[in-house]
């Protein structure tokens, strides 16, 4: 396997951009690599309801896969559909319905750390 088939940062991108591309808002990729050693990026983005989080946890699983992407290790969340998380290891997606994130509000969390612009990943 490529070094490419495996890099965190290419699926989590490629994630970031099914999650933006649907109906996904306000998307954002955090470098968290550097403080934390269980994983390397974070994508946070976040739904209008909790149909519409299912569709973006939906669409990232799928989209991830059909681009030769990994799966994701373990899902949580997805029967409540407030807060969704994806782990897919090298890379963690975080789905939230609106109210949660504001109520967790990860970007201000990690703060500290970079953002990653996927709009030309």
């Amino acid at each position: 396997m490529e070094d490419s088939d495996v890099d965190p940062r290419r699926w989590a991108l490629e994630a970031a951009h099914a999650a933006d591309g649907g109906l996904g808002r306000d998307t954002v990729v955090i470098d968290v690599g550097d403080v934390l050693a269980v994983t390397d990026l974070f994508v946070v983005t976040s739904g209008a309801n909790a149909r519409q989080v299912r569709a973006i946890v939906d669409d990232v699983e799928e989209f991830v896969a059909l681009a030769g992407g990994p799966r994701p290790v373990r899902v949580e969340g997805r029967d409540t559909r407030q807060w969704v998380l994806m782990d897919y290891a090298g890379f963690v997606v975080h789905v939230f319905d609106e109210e949660t994130r504001a109520h967790y509000d990860l970007e201000r969390l990690w703060s500290d750390c970079s953002r990653v612009d996927f709009a030309e990943g």
